[in-house]
């Protein structure tokens, strides 16, 4: 007889984003435990919940999208931007009742009580430059003197980046993730920091250092119970639908991310426009 655990810990590899994302997120429907959440309405059941282990062996292998990623294209390219170039970070305003901080601004303008500003994605690059091979490459999201006891405390805790061969490792830890609603996009912008990171690098050392494995690690990774209908619907489609029907490459989907990038241009200038004027 197998043992049984309070929380399952399911592991993954996969050789793609699109596929790493689905099996996970099937595996933690199939496998979660019944947990009770902060978030339920009266109703709801319980969502289902499981540790997860993902490795993706090179996330810009294709197909990079999955279909069913929450929302469409241009929630998705305005996620990247906000995680990888900080386009969100000026709403960053907790005492107007705005947001308390950006993973933006956490990796690059992490904020000390004393005062000082630590830019951790040149601290990674700086440090894999010095030594590809060390194991101290990271970053770290969480600040226990702000984050205990707000309404939205940081779900990702961590970075860890190391060079083997030439090619660039990447793990992101979370303490919690939304697996059906939020999940792929963290995946899909947390990789793009990685292309970043390994294009810097590439120019600090004089040789090429490609995007190599990414690992998605999760303490909470869950569905939750209010999920419950559109999740069977996904597993339906899944059923149905060829992996090629449920699926995108990136080149599939330029027109769009173009067109998205133009409209996320516009409207950030409409809001510069309106800072200007209050000012």
């Amino acid at each position: 007889m197998q043992e049984q655990f309070d929380l399952p810990l399911i592991c993954i590899k996969a050789d793609n984003l699109a596929e790493g994302w689905e099996r996970a997120v099937i595996a933690c429907w199939e496998q979660g435990a019944a947990i009770e959440t902060q978030y339920d309405r009266e109703g709801d059941p319980p969502s289902r919940d499981v540790s997860l282990a993902l490795a993706v062996r090179n996330p810009f292998n294709e197909p990079r999208i999955h279909r069913a990623l929450p929302g469409g294209i241009y929630d998705l390219e305005i996620y990247r931007q906000e995680v990888v170039l900080g386009v969100h970070d000026h709403w960053i305003a907790p005492d107007e009742g705005k947001w308390q901080y950006t993973y933006h601004e956490r990796i690059e303008a992490y904020s000390l009580p004393d005062g000082r500003v630590i830019n951790q994605l040149d601290y990674v690059v700086d440090a894999l430059a010095n030594a590809p091979h060390t194991r101290r490459a990271q970053i770290s999201i969480w600040k226990c003197w702000e984050d205990a006891g707000i309404d939205d405390p940081a779900c990702l805790q961590r970075m860890w980046f190391r060079v083997y061969g030439d090619r660039l490792v990447m793990s992101c830890h979370m303490r919690s993730n939304d697996a059906f609603k939020a999940s792929y996009m963290n995946m899909y912008a947390f990789t793009d920091l990685q292309r970043l990171v390994a294009e810097r690098l590439s120019e600090r050392l004089g040789r090429e250092i490609a995007v190599g494995q990414y690992s998605h690690i999760v303490d909470s990774y869950h569905i939750y119970g209010s999920y419950f209908e559109e999740m069977e619907k996904f597993l339906e489609t899944v059923e149905v639908r060829t992996w090629e029907q449920r699926t995108w490459t990136m080149a599939d989907v330029e027109p769009m991310i173009e067109d998205a990038r133009e409209r996320i241009d516009q409207h950030l200038e409409r809001e510069r426009e309106r800072m200007k004027e209050r000012e």
